[in-house]
């Protein structure tokens, strides 16, 4: 018998010792089971995230797709070039002014730039934007660019209805590329070329690693916030971004573009603010709290715009869907799903599309690969 323990307590204290391992086996169980389902979600989620490319499903483009659309390309590139037609017939009120379509340095600035902030106007951000403009060239004219010549653009979207397509040696053909964000080109150059005139971007759409090695390219900045102008700066001066100018991104941005400053142009905010209010009919921007009107559009549409002050026929090339092959990815570059586009909150997709549809119509624009409107399609 233990000292001090009479014979009646050692023995409730042996059935609790035997009762104790008995209460604790449930909550083990528990605890084990709730640790391995754990571990098999995390299994799971690396999976996902190491998926060999090799095994999404493999996408083809019928021989007689294909076909139609390099007979329908080559008609444009050999057809008759019509001067000004674009600028000609956009939806914009005609006017005896051109909007320019870029700001160089010592350029006098309006007052209405300051009429509204980034990235309709500079409005806040005058003193950011002097700055910048001391980095940028004199003069905004693109090396490309021949005075005498009836010239065709052609605006490179990044829809998944490029994919497969192989137009890359047709389209390097046009005599100004414009290519928007972070499109890569590489591997998929079979499909979208090898040349760039213009990559048009804001921080969080550049890409991380420059691909574009065409000597004459340049980087065409859109400003959709402040810390947008102070990153640009820093891209052109090739120093860092200040680490209170990082907490502003929304996402990773690049910390070095390896071009030299006179490739470097910073939009005109009167080329988004003419796409969003005569082209789109947008209602003009108000401050907010919170959230977003939807006024502003997207780079696509914008780099159109841009493209009719450039040249005098526009074309498009992956815009839209081919919504008539089942499983279209959303990107010629990856395998997201149509339905991704839906996520987005800041851009009227479906105004915009009505849009094109109608310059797709009436001959103001073309569009190479029938995502928008495929006039070249038979029945």
């Amino acid at each position: 018998m233990l000292p001090g323990f009479s014979r009646e307590t050692k023995s409730r204290v042996n059935e609790v010792n035997m009762r104790l391992p008995l209460r604790r086996a449930p909550h083990r169980r528990a605890w084990v089971l709730g640790v391995t389902l754990g571990l098999l979600a995390l299994l799971i989620f690396w999976l996902l995230l190491t998926k060999n490319p090799e095994d999404a499903p493999v996408w083809k483009v019928s021989p007689a797709r294909k076909s139609q659309v390099h007979e329908h390309v080559h008609s444009v590139l050999e057809g008759e070039c019509r001067h000004g037609n674009a600028r000609k017939n956009l939806l914009v009120p005609t006017s005896s002014h051109k909007t320019q379509p870029f700001l160089w340095k010592n350029a006098p600035l309006s007052e209405d730039l300051f009429l509204y902030p980034p990235p309709f106007g500079f409005s806040g951000v005058q003193d950011k934007v002097e700055e910048l403009l001391q980095l940028l060239p004199d003069s905004d004219v693109l090396p490309q660019l021949a005075a005498d010549k009836c010239q065709r653009c052609v605006v490179i979207g990044n829809g998944g209805v490029l994919k497969g397509l192989e137009l890359g040696p047709l389209i390097d053909r046009f005599d100004i590329i414009i290519r928007l964000n972070s499109g890569p080109l590489g591997k998929f150059s079979v499909d979208v070329g090898n040349r760039t005139s213009i990559r048009m971007s804001y921080p969080e759409g550049t890409p991380l690693h420059w691909a574009d090695t065409d000597p004459h390219a340049v980087f065409v900045g859109v400003m959709y916030k402040s810390v947008d102008i102070s990153w640009m700066s820093a891209m052109i001066r090739k120093v860092t971004v200040s680490l209170w100018d990082w907490l502003f991104f929304w996402q990773k941005v690049p910390d070095h573009i390896p071009i030299e400053p006179p490739r470097f142009r910073l939009i005109n905010p009167h080329v988004i603010r003419e796409t969003a209010l005569d082209l789109l009919k947008y209602s003009p921007p108000r401050p907010r709290l919170w959230g977003w009107d939807q006024n502003i559009p997207t780079l696509g549409v914008s780099a159109l715009n841009l493209a009719s002050l450039l040249c005098d026929e526009v074309s498009l090339a992956g815009f839209g869907y081919n919504l008539s092959q089942q499983g279209t990815p959303l990107h010629y570059y990856d395998h997201l799903p149509l339905s991704a586009m839906s996520r987005q909150k800041m851009h009227n997709i479906d105004k915009e599309t009505e849009l094109l549809k109608l310059l797709v119509r009436e001959g103001t624009v073309t569009d190479l690969t029938g995502g928008i409107h495929c006039s070249f399609c038979h029945s």
